[in-house]
């Protein structure tokens, strides 16, 4: 049973999570884009396509911390420091996701709208990539822990 939990893991991980980063990470430069030229149309397309890809495989990535803490649990390790670690940095970064980066978007998408609410203005391109670029070495830090800290129970 731990391997198809494991294996599920890693697909998830691979399927929703890897989605995510490249879309999240490709975002700022297409804002960038969209700033400068207001009536390029496709870009602003694709703006809202990367934004569609983060919040779908976003809701999707629920799925990897929960075959994890199965793989976790049926290889005991649950007590382990790598696995704590993992999962508080999963946490970090499923919260720098949900509460900054989701909704800077949102902004950043309501305003090519000519949105006039109540909302914040966006964040600029920069400082939703510094944001990007931190969650995405949260997801490394995590899949190098994944990696290096289950040796001693995979026999690797």
């Amino acid at each position: 049973m731990t391997e198809l939990f494991l294996s599920l893991h890693v697909l998830a991980a691979l399927l929703a999570v890897g989605p995510v980063t490249v879309a999240a990470s490709m975002f700022p430069a297409t804002l960038r884009r969209v700033l400068a030229e207001p009536d390029d149309d496709a870009a602003l397309t694709t703006l809202r396509t990367l934004h569609r890809i983060c919040r779908v495989y976003a809701g999707i990535g629920v799925a990897v911390p929960l075959f994890g803490f199965a793989t976790a649990s049926s290889l005991g390790v649950l007590g382990d420091a790598w696995l704590i670690t993992s999962i508080l940095l999963t946490a970090a970064a499923a919260g720098l996701l949900a509460l900054l980066i989701l909704p800077a978007q949102d902004r950043a998408l309501a305003a090519m709208g000519g949105s006039s609410d109540s909302t914040p203005p966006p964040l600029s391109p920069a400082r939703l990539a510094g944001f990007t670029g931190i969650f995405n070495l949260l997801w490394a830090t995590v899949t190098v822990l994944m990696i290096i800290g289950p040796g001693s129970t995979t026999g690797v």
